[in-house]
């Protein structure tokens, strides 16, 4: 796991760095390595976080956790994750009000996808009451 750690920031750091130097001749083109570096490192998380995820959701199934609130948490997880690169990469390519705009748009979803949650806690305490 520890190579694979140092890989990926050997990855990240060549990508920034030929990003950089494409960026002086073509921005357009720097942006473009960009998001495919992401994009690579995003497939990577996913892959690697298979098993992690099959585990915690076997974990949560035998607590008595409804499915439906785990799949609301790990899509929370990927639409923190998807704004947050988002927002990066349009803050890198000058883009600050897109990018702010993007984290909104993720945290707009996420309250529409908790809502769900909210409304089986909020029938909990009405049971308990």
């Amino acid at each position: 796991m520890i190579g694979n750690c140092f890989t990926v920031g050997a990855f990240c750091v060549c990508g920034s760095l030929l990003s950089l130097i494409l960026k002086q001749y073509c921005s357009e083109h720097s942006l473009v390595l960009s998001i495919a570096v992401c994009s690579n490192l995003f497939i990577g998380v996913v892959i690697m976080l298979e098993y992690p995820v099959s585990e915690l959701r076997d974990i949560f199934v035998s607590a008595g956790i409804p499915e439906s609130y785990i799949s609301t948490m790990f899509k929370a997880l990927a639409v923190c994750c998807i704004t947050h690169i988002s927002g990066e990469i349009c803050r890198d390519s000058g883009e600050s009000a897109m990018g702010a705009a993007a984290e909104l748009w993720g945290r707009a979803a996420l309250v529409v996808i908790s809502l769900p949650v909210v409304k089986g806690f909020i029938d909990l305490i009405d049971k308990l009451l």
